[in-house]
């Protein structure tokens, strides 16, 4: 018992969580982001959605999730797709597989890499706001 708490002490003064932690809805930071008309470095397919800052294997991780279509009554069910906003090449490629559709085609992971670091670098100040802040547009 002693030895558990010593090793989660200084996470919990850190206020980091551990490796296992599944983030609640109330430790999710949002951020609505969408295209503006003439925006040529859009990373994405899709003109709007919302920023993230999720925990997930013990840190901050930023992602991209779509919004629910303008269509979709509210009673209908709706899962979206999410991608993880990384500089990470291994994550931004590998970690991306399944919804991969949701970036625009790019050339290369070169390329891709830099359309996504500006939205990395807000995803960051996100994660920088309180647990639970909803960050309206622009506010970063």
């Amino acid at each position: 018992m002693m030895a558990e708490m010593a090793v989660a002490m200084p996470l919990m003064l850190a206020g980091e969580q551990g490796m296992f932690h599944f983030p609640t809805p109330e430790e999710v930071r949002l951020q609505p982001i969408s295209r503006a008309g003439n925006e040529t470095a859009w990373p994405f397919s899709i003109d709007e959605g919302m920023l993230a800052c999720v925990w997930s294997a013990g840190q901050k991780v930023v992602m991209f999730f779509e919004g629910r279509p303008h269509g979709l009554d509210e009673d209908e069910d709706f899962k979206p797709r999410g991608v993880i906003v990384t500089t990470d090449p291994i994550q931004l490629t590998l970690g991306n597989m399944a919804n991969r559709a949701l970036f625009r085609p790019a050339a290369s992971v070169e390329e891709r890499l830099k359309l996504v670091a500006p939205f990395m670098a807000m995803g960051q100040k996100l994660c920088d706001q309180p647990a639970g802040a909803h960050v309206g547009h622009g506010e970063l």
